[in-house]
């Protein structure tokens, strides 16, 4: 399934969570597609966002907070990514649902009286907020990016040479 498709299916699941355990399911799913998602694209993303990438790649990796049974029996919605067809509208998408599970975290941690509970929530919340992090610094250099790209195209004007415009009488 494609990233954007994937991203939106995590945020209708994180919206329709009830109680404490589902909002922990559906944010070790959130982080769980994060990884995902840095995996390709440190794979076969630009390669200016490839080494950010790689980081989100291995954010929770091996976290016990992360290892939820849903996630770990087969049940990760991430292995079901196929594909990332256009990165920066996925990435948008990836933080959207990273912010939403981090207010959702904050939510069970102030309700929760078990400490192991709260600690998970912690954990997860540490996670998700790096996450987060990692996804904007992607974000911002597909912006600077395209910065350069149109001041190139303003620099070398509409026919892509640099200097002026060819005249048509002067040819």
């Amino acid at each position: 399934m494609e990233a954007e498709r994937l991203i939106e299916v995590g945020r209708r699941a994180l919206a329709d969570s009830r109680g404490a355990l589902d909002v922990m399911a559906e944010a070790w799913q959130a982080q769980a597609l994060a990884r995902a998602v840095g995996s390709r694209l440190a794979l076969c993303g630009p390669m200016e966002l490839r080494s950010e990438a790689r980081a989100l790649g291995e954010i929770g990796a091996g976290c016990s907070a992360l290892d939820h049974p849903a996630v770990l029996s087969g049940g990760a919605r991430a292995a079901q990514l196929s594909g990332i067809a256009d990165v920066r509208p996925a990435l948008a998408g990836l933080a959207l649902l990273l912010g939403e599970a981090g207010i959702a975290l904050v939510g069970v941690a102030c309700d929760t009286g078990e400490d192991g509970l709260y600690w998970q929530c912690i954990e997860a919340m540490d996670a998700a907020d790096e996450s987060l992090d990692r996804v904007h610094g992607m974000l911002r250099r597909l912006a600077e990016r395209e910065r350069e790209r149109d001041r190139e195209r303003e620099r070398d004007g509409p026919y892509g040479i640099r200097g002026p415009a060819p005249s048509a009488a002067g040819s």
